[in-house]
């Protein structure tokens, strides 16, 4: 399970790039109102999430639209929170509108599109708040990939969730226009 902790005063963005220096291995993000949440992730919680990766890379690269994000990028949301989806992609145009500055720095906005894939230290209900989280600064779709349950939710803004049981493939149309995450190697022991 993630770990919120309640500081004396709210987490900055200096205090959370010294920690994420400090401690590899842990994923360090900051709540709106300022609490510090720790999300420690194992060998198959990092292999899930590198799959998710590397397929919205090949997707990327085959259509140029945007620039893929694995972990260890931090978004900074308007809402003030920071936190750094498992994969996210942006498109090529917010990408562009940033300075060198800002591109080596915490984003300066939401991803377009965010994916979740839980791991054995995180509940369901914690991944599905922070996918709220993401719709309602911006993001067009969020995904929470649940091997678990080996189940896909597809969350976007003013609409019910699609609730995919186990799988083989889901579509990301049309936010990612051809995209389909193919859950076999994701779910696989």
């Amino acid at each position: 399970m993630s770990v919120r902790i309640d500081l004396l005063r709210p987490v900055t963005d200096e205090d959370l790039l010294k920690l994420s220096e400090r401690n590899p291995g842990y994923q360090f993000e900051r709540t709106a109102d300022g609490r510090l949440v720790v999300s420690p992730t194992g060998m198959e919680g990092g292999r899930r999430s590198a799959e998710v990766v590397g397929q919205l890379r090949e997707w990327n690269t085959r259509t140029g639209r945007g620039v893929v994000f694995d972990s260890s990028a931090g978004f900074r949301l308007p809402d003030g929170s920071l936190l750094s989806p498992d994969a996210a992609w942006a498109s090529r145009e917010r990408w562009r509108a940033l300075s060198s500055e800002q591109r080596e720095t915490f984003g300066p906005f939401c991803p377009d599109v965010v994916f979740e894939v839980r791991s054995s230290t995180q509940t369901p209900d914690e991944l599905r708040e922070k996918l709220r989280v993401y719709l309602k600064n911006g993001a067009r779709v969020a995904v929470l990939v649940d091997p678990y349950a080996r189940a896909v939710e597809v969350y976007r803004p003013g609409r019910a969730p699609e609730v995919h049981r186990d799988p083989q493939r889901v579509s990301l149309d049309p936010e990612l226009p051809g995209f389909e995450l193919d859950l076999r190697p994701v779910f696989e022991a």
